[in-house]
């Protein structure tokens, strides 16, 4: 499948870096993340680790035990919300050594960094919302993401059931989907580049220590049953979190799915609109919800600078939202979270339903 064109127009995307860049020289403060985001790494890195350790090796009561394991299912999408996400980005510090260290955390929960760059940095933030590109909107066939992908009777009931799936993501990910990407050298329609032997370490090292400290050890000391309950309630609350958050920044009612033109493979925008108009804010005013999102319910303006830390992003999208303005580019913003979700639902019933 030939990759997706974008218009060779830029004077939108040349103007928002003009006074993005403007404001960080006037502001001086660097582009990437500062103390408070370092201190709030440390801190969720180290709620995951007394809380695991509380769980595997002080073995509480059930009922204390089910709640460490939900609370345990969002520190872990919170991690990756805020250190592994800017990490990978490399927008978490200014130091390489330390933007590795936290992209990283993601294969101490089970997935696998090199995975992850393909897919969400390479992939998912060049061709968003592009049906056969974009591999985030690929949940076939229990799921219609597009008015381009098959429809099937059950798609009629996918806003109903879409919880369930949700909550199956976080393990999916960790024990199919990676696999899948690893061994069949694809992410949807677009071949991976060969992995070197480092890679290739990565990949396994990061797995066969997942399965250790997540599957062997627990179920070595508190026994199949309890971790079994203990790790589906964790996983699946991860699951749940993860994909509410990156669903509401694209699959809602107001986010546009440009189909390329047949033969010549074009779209109509250039790269940055295309990114506006595929994409969403929401809860922007909520300080309680940026925080523990890391910034993504600023999506916009991650979309269009994945090199900035998201501590920067309530600053910047009041510059974003004037350039969007001037250029006559509709900025989409839920007020609220609960708002994105109900146009999340409304979505997904359009998708199942929509010839």
């Amino acid at each position: 499948m030939a990759l997706p064109k974008f218009a060779a127009t830029r004077s939108f995307h040349t103007e928002l870096k003009t006074r993005i860049n403007q404001y960080f020289e006037e502001s001086g403060r660097p582009m990437t993340g500062n103390a408070s985001l370092l201190f709030k790494a440390i801190f969720l890195v180290g709620l995951m680790v007394a809380l695991y350790v509380h769980l595997v090796f002080f073995t509480p009561a059930t009922g204390w035990a089910l709640l460490e394991c939900a609370v345990l299912g969002c520190v872990v999408a919170a991690i990756g919300f805020n250190v592994m996400h800017d990490g990978a980005h490399g927008s978490f510090s200014k130091h390489p050594w330390l933007n590795k260290l936290a992209a990283y955390t993601l294969g101490m929960l089970g997935g696998s960094p090199y995975m992850w760059n393909s897919k969400h940095n390479l992939i998912h933030h060049t061709y968003t919302n592009i049906e056969g590109h974009d591999d985030d909107i690929n949940i076939q066939p229990w799921m219609r993401m597009a008015l381009e992908q098959p429809k099937h009777a059950l798609h009629r009931f996918q806003h109903l059931y879409f919880w369930f799936l949700y909550c199956m993501l976080y393990i999916s990910w960790i024990f199919v989907m990676d696999y899948q990407k690893y061994f069949t050298r694809q992410i949807g329609a677009i071949g991976l580049k060969p992995m070197n032997t480092g890679e290739h370490v990565s990949f396994w090292g990061f797995k066969v220590l997942n399965l250790l400290l997540y599957v062997a050890l627990p179920i070595y000391l508190v026994g199949f049953l309890p971790w079994l309950a203990g790790f589906l309630l964790s996983t699946a609350v991860a699951g749940l979190v993860l994909s509410m958050v990156f669903q509401l920044a694209h699959t809602v009612e107001d986010a546009a799915f440009p189909v390329p033109c047949p033969t010549t493979h074009k779209l109509e925008d250039e790269w940055a609109i295309h990114q506006v108009r595929t994409t969403a804010n929401f809860a922007t005013n909520n300080k309680v919800v940026s925080w523990l999102v890391g910034g993504l319910n600023f999506q916009i303006e991650h979309h269009l600078f994945p090199k900035i830390s998201h501590v920067h992003y309530p600053a910047i999208s009041k510059i974003v939202q004037q350039v969007c303005s001037e250029f006559d580019i509709t900025y989409n913003n839920y007020a609220r979270t609960r708002t994105a979700i109900a146009s999340h639902v409304g979505f997904l019933r359009q998708m199942g339903r929509a010839a």
